[in-house]
């Protein structure tokens, strides 16, 4: 069996996982400190909200960090009621619209650029 080496991981070619996960994180240190104070997440919970955001399936998470994958379903579970999302990519965009609004308050520059939602941008009518 051909197997790849992918963050520390080795993984069978022809597996889903196999895909190269982005080179680019939108959260930094200082936004990940931020939304663990804001969601009161234990360390543990922290770690998993990381792995889940960088693209990481559940199954990874549980080799990357040395917990069974129901740990790891568990902790998801509890960071998406703190948050109050049902999937990954809602706690995501959760966590990039929370830094964006504590750019805001405390800092002119902030993280990334963000579509505001709930005003969609007009279209003009081709002619």
């Amino acid at each position: 069996m051909h197997h790849q080496k992918h963050s520390g991981i080795k993984k069978r070619v022809g597996d889903e996982s196999v895909f190269k996960m982005p080179r680019i994180a939108l959260l930094g240190e200082k936004h990940w400190s931020y939304l663990q104070r804001r969601y009161h997440m234990s360390p543990r919970e922290l770690q998993v909200a990381k792995l889940v955001c960088q693209g990481f399936r559940n199954n990874d998470i549980s080799k990357i960090l040395h917990i069974t994958l129901g740990t790891v379903k568990t902790h998801i579970r509890n960071i998406y009621r703190r948050v109050q999302v049902e999937s990954k990519i809602s706690m995501l965009l959760r966590f990039v619209a929370d830094t964006r609004e504590f750019y805001d308050q405390y800092d002119a520059t902030a993280p990334i650029p963000v579509a505001d939602l709930a005003k969609p941008a007009k279209v003009i009518p081709a002619s």
